[in-house]
């Protein structure tokens, strides 16, 4: 699951980068509020993670842009501020839960995981393209009646393209968004990714829906 951690404090957003990506989670950070808006709106999430004392653009402002531009990830708001006002705002506001600095990164953890629980009770549409079906919630994917097995990498990529159908997705856009905003352009490993996404979902199989546009980059379409 990818989570984006919008916090201005590079020790703070670094220790729990560090800490969820031991956990198994893919993270992107911000360190401003109008990056992370920006991040948020552009990317594809399963939590955000977002401080409400940020420079450029503070919490409670992201947040209220990403509501009113119909940004639907459960928010998970960290803050020095105790008062029961500050939450009852922050909670009205469209966040998900809300977690007072300092924190033990286990209580993070388990506000986390019951958020990523609430999220897939309720049920995330399923994606499709031609007999390609994905489901974020249950993070599944069939090929026709045949379940594939995808890492977690693996998984990401296919959500990438399957929320993007018939768009050519740039290296670097892929990069971005799969692996982080840091990505090197030089780099193969999209070009491994895809490959070894390809054999997964396409070999043996007719229609071949993964394709290369060449001197462009790559395209998800069922036609």
């Amino acid at each position: 699951m990818r989570i984006l951690v919008v916090e201005d404090e590079q020790k703070v957003a670094g220790f729990i980068k560090k800490g969820l990506e031991e956990e198994g989670y893919a993270v992107d950070v911000a360190f401003d509020g109008r990056e992370g808006l920006v991040r948020a709106l552009d990317g594809v999430y399963d939590l955000i993670i977002l401080d409400l004392n940020l420079p450029q653009m503070d919490g409670l402002q992201v947040l209220r842009e990403y509501r009113r531009k119909q940004g639907q990830t459960p928010v998970l708001l960290l803050t020095v501020r105790a008062a029961i006002e500050d939450k009852v705002l922050g909670l009205d506001t469209g966040a998900d839960d809300y977690l007072t600095k300092p924190f033990s990164f286990q209580e993070l953890l388990a506000r986390l995981r019951a958020l990523l629980r609430r999220r897939a009770e309720t049920g995330s549409p399923l994606l499709k393209v031609a007999d390609l079906t994905l489901d974020p919630a249950r993070r599944l994917v069939f090929r026709g009646p045949e379940k594939i097995d995808l890492s977690a990498k693996e998984f990401a990529l296919l959500d990438y393209f399957m929320r993007h159908p018939g768009r050519v997705l740039t290296r670097t856009m892929i990069g971005e968004h799969v692996w982080d905003y840091d990505f090197d352009p030089m780099s193969n490993i999209v070009d491994v990714y895809v490959n070894y996404l390809r054999k997964k979902i396409d070999a043996g199989r007719e229609p071949k829906l993964l394709q290369t546009v060449r001197g462009a980059g790559y395209v998800l379409q069922g036609d």
